[in-house]
């Protein structure tokens, strides 16, 4: 990918974009955090993912050698390494990218296409969890508190989604900070979901909407 779509992009919104060898070797920095399956992973100002499509796919040849001799958790630990990744970005057509690339890198390893329950599962987690929106005032495209999906494999198929608002994390390393007036708290004590969701499988996932999925669930 070039390094900018556009001299007007790069004076209205400072758009450049990081060469593959740099992204490559940031990532190394954390070489055991990218090649975690649930390790978290947030890019504030994502672009089409040049970070987030080389994190998965770490991700997801950790998956391959620690379960690719078994279909069912083969499957479900490649979802929970995408549901894993997170992104904000600030222009419309630079989220839609950043999602296609990402959903194809996942289908493509697990040979799924969009008739099947685990590619729209994928594609409802990447509406979630790529935000169109400003990282810097918090806000989505249309004025929304950001709010992230925290997603957990409970195993024998079943996936835990708890919501948090972008605002609310951003505060932790000020409470949990040594000497802070908060320090002394645990981490459950002050930041607790704004909405937690009944275990779900892939099935349930793929034909829920979003607006389905906040059904049932309790603050």
């Amino acid at each position: 990918m070039r390094s900018i779509k556009s001299k007007q992009r790069v004076a209205d919104h400072g758009e450049v974009f990081t060469p593959p060898w740099m992204v490559e070797a940031m990532l190394d920095l954390v070489k055991g955090e990218t090649e975690r399956i649930d390790s978290r992973f947030l890019e504030p100002a994502c672009g089409s993912g040049n970070f987030l499509v080389k994190i998965l796919r770490r991700k997801l040849t950790a998956v391959e050698l620690k379960y690719g001799r078994s279909e069912f958790e083969r499957r479900h630990y490649a979802l929970l390494a995408l549901m894993c990744i997170y992104g904000i970005e600030l222009l419309p057509d630079n989220i839609a990218e950043c999602r296609a690339n990402l959903l194809d890198i996942f289908a493509e390893y697990l040979s799924v296409d969009d008739s099947t329950e685990l590619y729209r599962a994928a594609s409802g987690v990447l509406s979630l969890n790529l935000v169109h929106g400003d990282a810097l005032t918090m806000r989505t495209h249309d004025d929304q508190a950001i709010t992230f999906a925290e997603w957990g494999y409970l195993g024998k198929g079943k996936f835990q989604r708890r919501d948090f608002r972008l605002a609310t994390l951003t505060q932790s390393s000020m409470f949990s900070a040594e000497g802070s007036l908060f320090a002394h708290l645990a981490k459950h004590e002050l930041f607790t979901p704004a909405k937690t969701y009944p275990p779900a499988t892939v099935g349930e996932l793929a034909s829920a909407e979003r607006g389905d999925l906040q059904e049932g669930a309790s603050p």
